[in-house]
């Protein structure tokens, strides 16, 4: 798809209803904490904002996704979408998106169109409530990562998700229980929870505006 065309495309995407939970289940944990009927935090969750961007290179569409470092963490050394922890200074949670994308990896706000977001997810290991914005760069960023925050950066082509052979699940023990996990597996890397159930959405969101 050629990008004028692929961008509104999304434009048009975005702006119809949201798949929302169903999407997102398709790439969840089974069981997942924080997702049993009747589940209330203990207290009030921090909200949180990432960033979607789609940005051309070589001829393809492509995402950034980050490695987080090893901390003594919830999300020590695991694959996610820039961003972080909304903060005062932001005027709202797109702000603290495109923040957090410059902190972490560079991305300029001011080029960034922001198309929309996506539905908002509950992550209990950390008690956020994430709120992914969707935007488009008409050029690959010049990232510049901060090592503090990034371990690496993964440009992945938007065709990887589509890619079946990309797509696994297994049994894992997380936190004393066995778990059915589907993840990704892209550039050697394994893309699950929250950021496989995020993608799990947009890719929903891209395929219904494809058939509409």
């Amino acid at each position: 798809m050629e990008q004028p065309v692929f961008v509104e495309h999304l434009r048009g995407c975005m702006a119809r209803p949201l798949p929302g939970v169903a999407a997102q289940r398709l790439m969840s944990p089974v069981p997942r904490a924080g997702a049993e009927p009747g589940f209330v935090p203990p207290i009030s969750p921090r909200r949180g904002g990432v960033l979607i961007l789609f940005y051309p290179s070589q001829g393809r569409l492509h995402l950034p996704l980050i490695l987080r470092p090893t901390y003594n963490g919830a999300h020590s050394g695991q694959i996610s979408f820039p961003g972080g922890a909304q903060e005062e200074m932001d005027a709202d949670i797109t702000a603290t998106a495109l923040r957090e994308a410059y902190e972490e990896v560079g991305i300029p706000p001011q080029e960034v169109e922001v198309v929309g977001q996506l539905s908002k997810l509950y992550i209990q290991p950390s008690n956020f409530e994430v709120y992914p914005t969707v935007g488009w760069m008409s050029r690959r960023p010049d990232f510049c990562i901060d090592p503090y925050e990034v371990a690496q950066l993964l440009e992945v082509p938007l065709a990887d998700f589509y890619n079946p052979a990309n797509r696994f699940e297994e049994e894992w023990n997380l936190r004393g229980r066995a778990v059915r996990v589907p993840f990704f597996r892209i550039q050697e890397q394994t893309v699950w929870g929250a950021t496989a159930m995020i993608l799990s959405e947009l890719l929903a969101v891209l395929k219904e505006g494809l058939q509409a």
